[in-house]
């Protein structure tokens, strides 16, 4: 099968690195042969992560690993949205993507992380979010997106500090955003955009 090259398909990289800034995580693309340690890294972490899990209000077909991946795959050929895993001594330790990804007058996407309980208070998942948002918005190679939004639930500490660490500014509350744990709920939203970090948010996070 022959597949065409589409208007915005992403060019994903083999890493998102930053080793003059000495960043100690690097982002890798998700794919299938990380099926057993991505599953293990997040079923250890269900208690820890499932407050904050999103889902599907009609409970669509549920899908194997593989389906998954597929799905992600399309998703980087149509330039709607990417899934990187966070990597440290290379060892899974989260994960962070960049969906609902809009073109033209906008160029904006939506950031979600998590990260492994076991490594969560070491500034990873800023690292991450900075990583991504230079990839993003400033790599010659990237989607060249303007703005980029974290959503979370107001009782979500640990997200909004990442939020904050980053420089993403506060927005206001979302009503009925996200369907979290059997429920529209409301979100804080908080953006970031490429002037706000002109010399790169890494950069700016690692100087923090």
């Amino acid at each position: 099968m022959i597949c065409h090259a589409r208007a915005n398909a992403i060019a994903v990289p083999q890493f998102i690195q930053s080793r003059a800034l000495q960043v100690p995580i690097r982002l890798r693309p998700l794919t299938v042969e990380d099926g057993d340690e991505w599953s293990e890294v997040r079923w250890r972490n269900d208690a820890w992560l499932s407050p904050w899990e999103s889902g599907d209000p009609l409970h669509g077909q549920p899908m194997s690993f593989d389906t998954w991946i597929r799905r992600l795959r399309d998703n980087e050929r149509d330039g709607t949205g990417v899934v990187f895993v966070m990597e440290y001594r290379q060892r899974i330790v989260g994960q962070i993507s960049l969906g609902a990804i809009c073109y033209g007058a906008m160029r904006t996407g939506v950031v979600g992380y998590w990260v492994d309980e076991r490594y969560a208070g070491r500034g990873f998942t800023p690292m991450a979010v900075a990583l991504l948002a230079d990839w993003a918005m400033f790599n010659p190679d990237g989607p060249h997106l303007h703005r980029l939004e974290i959503a979370l639930l107001p009782e979500n500490v640990r997200s909004r500090r990442v939020a904050i660490k980053v420089g993403a500014r506060f927005e206001g509350v979302r009503r009925a955003y996200m369907y979290v744990n059997g429920r529209w709920r409301d979100h804080e939203t908080y953006a970031l955009t490429s002037e706000d970090a002109p010399n790169g948010f890494t950069a700016r996070v690692m100087a923090a």
